[in-house]
């Protein structure tokens, strides 16, 4: 006889065997000798045991904790850099070689300081000729005026005088305007960036003689989104993280009118005081600004559940050990915990277990002790 003959009656004989013991299991069903036990969540432990059919009839245990609500500060944190209040290029307002640089590059200076000085040439000499001319325009009009007062000279040659004295006066202003800008000086005080000019080279009307940066105060800026932006007002302090490890705090400054069209952010500048020029421009930077204090719950997130609808929130405990999901609104984390609102300032909340439960189920709620206050993750599951 063939071996796979003899295999198949074995097999034959195994199934006719078991079918005659009537033990047959339905698909989804568990075994009837547990059929009097149900399931449930250790409060100590956070995992799922098995409850005696006697027990049945008790509430579903769970783990639960009242809390208080404490104030907290919202932060607003965005990155930005460091940036010069004030920056210019000193062009020159007319021509000439540069007589004197006075200053080098990373100098400071004070308000009012020459950067560079243009040679007067002729300018002096014109000076002198406009105000002789002042001077005899002004002798022309003040004989004109002795002489209408007599009823010698008509009013025609008064006003002549007059007009005369006053072009004459034009032009003195003007040839000491031109020789004043012979000397190129620093609008602020600030540092010297760079310094093109030298001494011979020629300066056109246009032509760069240094930069000014002014460093005190100096701005941190950033950009802050649409949503954020509503939560600013100028005024408020702030404080900046530098990459260099530097603190500084300061006092938001401005806030821009209209957004960036590409981005669809608003900029915003925080100042702050520099007077030893310790910060420097260009450096990256971490800017935090209080915007408002609230009371909140802080928590482990492992605390937080879903409802139906995918809706994020908390059940919590009320009346009667009944079961209540709360919506609740994630303000921030902070060391690894959350801070929400939403919930009443004291409230019972539960911990352990709160995925086995729905909404008006009575529980049984086991409060937390020292050695079981901080749920995990996986027990809160």
């Amino acid at each position: 006889m063939r071996t796979s003959y003899i295999w198949a009656g074995i097999i034959t004989l195994a199934i006719a065997g078991w079918l005659a013991s009537g033990e047959i299991i339905i698909g989804g069903q568990g075994d009837p000798s547990a059929a009097n036990s149900s399931q449930e969540v250790s409060p100590a432990t956070g995992a799922s045991q098995a409850v005696p059919a006697a027990d049945q009839d008790r509430p579903f245990r769970v783990r639960a904790r009242t809390l208080t609500a404490t104030e907290r500060t919202a932060t607003l944190s965005v990155r930005g850099r460091t940036e010069a209040d004030q920056r210019v290029l000193l062009r020159a307002q007319t021509s000439g070689l540069i007589e004197d640089v006075l200053v080098r590059q990373g100098d400071p200076v004070k308000a009012g300081e020459v950067i560079c000085r243009i040679e007067a040439g002729s300018r002096e000499a014109h000076v002198l000729r406009a105000e002789a001319a002042v001077a005899q325009a002004a002798l022309d009009f003040e004989g004109a005026s002795r002489l209408q007062d007599k009823g010698y000279a008509a009013e025609a040659r008064v006003r002549a005088a007059k007009a005369a004295l006053d072009a004459a006066r034009a032009d003195l202003h003007e040839r000491q305007l031109d020789l004043a800008r012979t000397r190129i000086v620093a609008p602020f005080d600030g540092v010297v960036e760079t310094r093109p000019a030298e001494i011979g080279m020629l300066l056109n009307v246009g032509d760069v003689c240094a930069e000014v940066v002014a460093h005190d105060p100096m701005l941190v800026v950033a950009q802050v989104s649409e949503r954020d932006v509503g939560k600013l007002k100028p005024g408020m302090p702030g404080r900046a993280r530098l990459v260099t490890g530097q603190t500084v705090d300061g006092t938001l400054s401005y806030i821009a009118p209209s957004a960036d069209p590409a981005t669809r952010t608003f900029r915003i500048e925080l100042s702050v005081p520099n007077p030893d020029g310790e910060l420097r421009d260009g450096v990256t930077a971490e800017l935090f600004i209080d915007t408002e204090t609230a009371l909140a719950h802080r928590f482990s997130p492992a605390i937080l559940a879903l409802d139906d609808s995918g809706v994020i929130g908390v059940r919590t405990i009320v009346d009667g050990n009944k079961v209540a999901f709360v919506p609740v609104h994630i303000l921030g984390s902070e060391d690894g915990k959350v801070w929400v609102s939403g919930l009443p300032d004291s409230v019972t909340i539960i911990t352990v277990g709160q995925n086995y439960v729905s909404d008006g189920e009575t529980v049984e709620p086991v409060f937390e002790t020292a050695q079981n206050a901080e749920p995990t993750t996986e027990a809160a599951r």
